[in-house]
């Protein structure tokens, strides 16, 4: 991956990446991973988790937590979501997953436009998914949680399909939410989801 951020500018940093998954789905929690990679262990083909197939990310995920020198991964449930506007429960999940990491990071290189609030330093990069390693891996496993944590609802809730679209709002989606009904897991707080509970 090309690192285009002079990483050297962050010499002697322990740097976590930081980055989420979920965000526009109407339905499930937002996912949020933070990641220190071994500068020892390298891993190859880490980029955006949206830019792999999902047996790529899989695969990459399943190095990152062997070989990171530490890795963790948080979520804000739908109930959250609903309570605190999807932006606040981003920040918070990507600050539990910062704070549940098992070494402690000088700083923190957050995927996006905005920080959350944390005790350690952080900085946002735009397109941080593609640009710092780091981040990529927090990107991956970000998104295979989700999608994991999406497959086990569907085991519950076949009706919804949700192990096709992952509670994005497809037309798929839309249909089987109309079909039946809101189900505990959707974000109420979310349009075509108020929409049916009027």
């Amino acid at each position: 991956m090309k690192e285009s951020l002079n990483l050297f500018d962050y010499e002697g940093e322990v740097i976590c990446g930081v980055d989420e998954a979920g965000r526009g789905p109407l339905a499930g929690p937002v996912m949020a991973a933070a990641v220190i990679l071994d500068p020892k262990h390298p891993i190859a083909g880490l980029r955006d988790s949206k830019k792999l197939s999902e047996a790529k990310r899989d695969a990459l995920a399943i190095e990152i937590k062997q070989h990171a020198l530490a890795w963790a991964i948080a979520e804000c449930s739908e109930q959250e979501i609903d309570e605190l506007n999807i932006l606040q429960a981003t920040m918070l999940a990507m600050r539990r997953a910062v704070e549940a990491l098992s070494v402690t990071p000088s700083l923190a290189l957050i995927d996006g436009n905005r920080c959350p609030v944390m005790a350690i330093r952080s900085e946002a990069i735009v397109k941080g998914d593609d640009k710092v390693a780091a981040i990529s891996a927090a990107s991956i496993l970000a998104k295979t949680a989700r999608d994991h944590a999406l497959y086990e609802l569907h085991k519950q809730y076949p009706q919804y399909a949700l192990d096709q679209h992952k509670g994005y709002p497809t037309a798929l989606h839309l249909e089987r939410l109309r079909e039946h009904g809101v189900a505990p897991f959707h974000r109420k707080s979310y349009a075509p989801v108020k929409a049916l509970l009027k």
